[in-house]
């Protein structure tokens, strides 16, 4: 008698279990999905290199001065 209750919630436990599993294998699946796509974008940038990217440094007078501001 002590068993009676398990069996009728089992199926239903192993239902939300999976739907569980399934939850999170999709959210891990997006995350490594995010992950890489940000890895390429910096990979991307740092690609690119110094002379490729213009800041306000490069852009001050043949004096060596700093640019105003």
């Amino acid at each position: 008698m002590t068993g009676d209750h398990d069996k009728g919630g089992g199926r239903a436990g192993a239902r939300v279990k999976d739907s569980r599993q399934d939850r999170l294998k999709l959210a891990l699946r997006e995350n490594l999905k995010r992950r890489k796509s940000q890895a390429r974008g910096r990979e991307d940038v740092a690609s690119e290199g110094p002379e490729d990217s213009l800041d306000d440094r490069s852009l001050d007078d043949a004096g060596g001065n700093e640019p105003r501001r």
